[in-house]
């Protein structure tokens, strides 16, 4: 499977275009909406959250709430849209109407794709790098996302994700009965944090860094309950599953780290008490004495829950700006202001849970059948079936 996305943050509309997606995959608008809603809640998001309302078209690649296995063109309306119409219109303008829209943009933003993406493009005016370049993005990537977690969930696999830091503030490793509780859990917390004795804490910490114009980052984990062992291959470097979901999670916005399981910790310990025990069972067969690796062995499953952690850094858009350089004078000057969220980890979490699930559900339909639901479910029984007499 695959998609593209495409769209400008204040553009008319976000599209994605699914390839590859099964046939027979119950699927209708409200599968998506439901996470492009999580997408825009979370304590410290900005004013545009006000602005937008987040929900799907479906355009092709489905009938009867069926998908047909041809393309799927998902669409996300901007409801800004309205108001930059001029600023943003794909027409030409004249040098009058450019005078009056007065949006240009010279002067980049530390932390932003701005003075990079302009040099690279040849852009001097710099909103041709930062509509693009923007969060707003994400808004399709949840959109394939939760198209993929349906087919994990078709297939008896569960995904689920939460926040473990914000701003300094650490919750304590959530103890949950199954990840439907934790999931529950979450989704009813301003900071999708499963532990409510921070929740409080890490709010005072947004509302600090809105006060004195700053921004703070955290730790993002999703999990994936249910997956088969030997989802993804050791033979060749791009074909290993944890390659693939660490480049997804550092593809998202202001992520700039990523770990599996214990992580970085494993460095501070001998072998040991790293690596996971094999154990074994008549009643559940292979299993492991831990889960340290994160549910990954050499590049594939092992049936154990997958657990991955992303590190979002603060979003550089500050109302204490930094200093930068104007690329027409080349004076320096305080960084200018868009519109933006004081903290974003919460939204974040939910776009974790998406690319992850697109990855892993990706490797599945490669991996088991790639045109057919009622295929993949077969294939995927016959290696439980074999894994367990193995």
């Amino acid at each position: 499977m695959r998609y593209l996305t495409a769209g400008e943050s204040h553009g008319p509309q976000l599209t994605t275009i699914l390839e590859g997606v099964p046939s027979n995959l119950p699927l209708k608008a409200e599968d998506i909406n439901e996470d492009l809603a999580r997408r825009q809640k979370g304590y410290g998001r900005g004013r545009r959250m006000q602005i937008e309302t987040d929900e799907v078209e479906i355009l092709s690649g489905v009938r009867h709430a069926s998908t047909l296995g041809s393309p799927i063109t998902l669409v996300v309306e901007n409801n800004d849209w309205k108001h930059w119409t001029k600023i943003m219109g794909i027409e030409e303008i004249s040098e009058e109407e450019k005078e009056e829209v007065k949006r240009k943009i010279t002067r980049p933003r530390p932390g932003h794709a701005d003075l990079i993406g302009g040099m690279k493009y040849g852009h001097r005016d710099l909103r041709n790098v930062l509509e693009r370049s923007s969060a707003r993005e994400t808004t399709v990537r949840v959109a394939a996302g939760a198209v993929a977690k349906k087919i994990l969930s078709e297939l008896g696999i569960n995904v689920a994700s939460h926040v473990l830091e914000i701003g300094g503030v650490r919750a304590n490793p959530p103890q949950y009965k199954n990840l439907n509780e934790l999931k529950d859990r979450t989704n009813e917390s301003p900071v999708r944090c499963f532990d409510q004795s921070v929740e409080q804490e890490m709010m005072n910490a947004i509302d600090s860094a809105k006060e004195n114009g700053d921004s703070i980052g955290g730790i993002v984990e999703v999990i994936i309950e249910g997956l088969p062992p030997g989802v993804g291959s050791y033979v060749q470097y791009d074909r290993k599953l944890d390659s693939k979901i660490a480049a997804a999670i550092v593809s998202i916005n202001a992520f700039k780290g990523v770990e599996f399981g214990i992580g970085f910790e494993a460095a501070r310990l001998p072998g040991s008490k790293v690596h996971d025990e094999i154990l074994w069972n008549e009643e559940e067969g292979y299993t492991r004495g831990s889960n340290n690796l994160g549910g990954l062995e050499g590049g594939m499953t092992t049936g154990m829950p997958l657990v991955v952690r992303g590190v979002m850094k603060p979003i550089p858009t500050l109302y204490k700006p930094l200093q930068s350089v104007d690329i027409d004078t080349k004076e320096p000057f305080s960084a200018s202001i868009e519109r933006s969220d004081s903290c974003a980890v919460p939204a974040a979490s939910v776009v974790a849970e998406a690319v992850v699930a697109w990855e892993v559900a990706n490797a599945i339909v490669e991996q088991f059948g790639h045109d057919r639901m009622d295929l993949i479910k077969e294939n995927i029984e016959r290696l439980k079936s074999y894994a367990g007499e193995f």
